[in-house]
């Protein structure tokens, strides 16, 4: 049994199942379900553990940081194959996922080395102000299934790099993957009680963290309606908080577009990762002269994705992650098809060598904006495409909706690309590239419902997981 680690000591708990999506007969491995005192212990060590790490050096936490991006990257197959196995997602894909995370962690090991403040003179004469930054505390992680190395290493290296301890709650689905990456950092030289890992169901370890007055700052990664749950919680605790959720990213294709970028746009931005990703887009919003031929290309495009068995090679698109998901997808669909829009291709269960939650991808056409399939989000291998006359109302159409996390568009004019990148009201933007893929080094977030709080990634994580403090001196 995969153990949780507490206090720098592995703990046991009731085992659960970790099965795999692209073969129900498949147990990746039996992991320990953490209960509420087991979350209380890791809490009280994250906080005894606090003031030394918070102090230590920085050549300390350099090297730790270093010795784990070093070790992920030298078993990306391996971490790779355990990623897909439990989360559904291609094996390509999933190495791709792994290299990330080693990048990631590298990124804040230099970062350690590039810690900086300010030094700065007062108005009142003969004094000096400082400006630093000091780590917030105890750390909650709450993260996702659908990028479950990727998520947490976002989140658990700068925490780190900046002095925090941490409590590490991964999703049910997934934990494979975080108990892998907890057990090398474990293994690289963490002291105890810095880094604790509950693994168990949010409503059992998950609320005993946003409960617990003893953590300072919770990151949170999921659905909407937790994270309000989340934010109502950190709120009555005064607690740093910062959440990432929801979209139903648009993807603009104008009649100047090149049609094979913008197929291959749509097309990997819809259905690859089976759609489950926050920066999917799921809304195709195409002009008048181009739609019907996107259509027809992106259909014949569908025709050639191959879903089947995440491990095989020449998969495009692995299973749904679990029958809940699927039931999900299955229920918009219908709820499309009850609407009025018209359901082009897919949409229906497939039969492959193993018993799996496999979905042809589905695309509908005559939607409107205001349908349940172009307001709520799926997060499976869903799209639906809306027709407009122009720009303009392309643009408005993208921007009317309550999310804000990525969107795109495929021109090949200066001047709307240009005008796109001002306007669309999402965090990130993206021109004639998918929706869905960003760098490790920039900022990661969204507006309105999408996201909450200081932006992920690269040196803007430093605004989550620091404190700034001005200092006065008189000589």
């Amino acid at each position: 049994m995969h153990k949780n680690l507490i206090d720098g000591e592995w703990v046991d708990g009731e085992g659960v199942e970790n099965i795999n999506p692209s073969n129900t007969a498949d147990v990746v491995g039996i992991y320990a379900c953490a209960n509420e005192e087991d979350t209380e212990r890791a809490i009280a060590a994250a906080k005894a553990a606090f003031p030394g790490w918070s102090r230590s050096g920085l050549l300390e936490r350099h090297a730790i940081l270093r010795k784990t991006a070093d070790e992920i990257l030298a078993r990306k197959e391996e971490l790779g194959r355990l990623l897909s196995r439990e989360e559904g997602k291609t094996l390509a894909e999933a190495i791709g996922e792994t290299v990330r995370a080693a990048q990631i962690f590298d990124f804040f090991a230099g970062e350690m080395l590039r810690l900086a403040g300010e030094t700065l003179p007062s108005v009142r004469p003969g004094i000096t102000v400082e400006v630093t930054r000091e780590p917030v505390g105890v750390v909650g992680i709450i993260t996702p299934w659908n990028f479950p190395v990727a998520i947490p290493a976002w989140k658990i290296a700068p925490a780190l790099c900046y002095g925090n301890t941490l409590v590490f709650k991964p999703a049910e689905l997934v934990p494979g993957s975080a108990w892998a990456i907890v057990d090398i950092l474990h293994r690289a030289g963490l002291p105890k009680g810095v880094l604790n890992l509950v693994m168990g169901k949010g409503s059992v370890v998950g609320q005993a963290m946003l409960d617990n007055r003893d953590v300072d700052a919770l990151t949170f990664t999921g659905s909407v309606s937790t994270g309000k749950r989340v934010a109502q919680a950190c709120v009555e605790h005064h607690r740093k908080f910062q959440l990432e959720m929801g979209g139903k990213n648009p993807m603009v294709v104008l009649d100047d577009a090149d049609l094979d970028v913008a197929v291959d746009c749509a097309a990997n931005s819809a259905f690859f990762s089976t759609g489950q990703r926050c920066t999917a887009s799921s809304r195709l919003i195409v002009t008048d002269s181009i739609h019907d031929r996107f259509v027809d290309a992106l259909t014949e495009k569908i025709k050639s994705l191959n879903v089947d068995d995440a491990l095989k090679p020449g998969t495009h698109i692995g299973p749904v992650v679990d029958p809940r998901q699927l039931e999900q997808d299955l229920s918009y669909i219908g709820i499309g098809r009850d609407e009025g829009a018209r359901l082009v291709i897919g949409g229906e269960l497939l039969e492959r060598e193993t018993q799996g939650h496999y979905l042809q991808p589905a695309l509908f056409t005559e939607a409107s904006n205001q349908m349940r399939i172009s307001r709520e989000e799926i997060f499976g291998p869903v799209a639906s495409v809306i027709r407009v006359k122009d720009y303009e109302e392309a643009l408005a159409v993208a921007n009317d909706t309550e999310f804000g996390l990525s969107s795109g568009i495929c021109t090949t004019s200066l001047k709307h690309a240009s005008h796109y990148k001002r306007n669309a009201e999402a965090g990130m933007v993206m021109v004639n590239l998918p929706t869905a893929g960003v760098d490790f080094h920039v900022p990661f977030g969204g507006r309105k419902a999408s996201s909450y709080g200081p932006r992920e990634q690269g040196r803007y994580a430093a605004e989550f997981f620091t404190i700034v403090k001005t200092a006065y001196t008189q000589p």
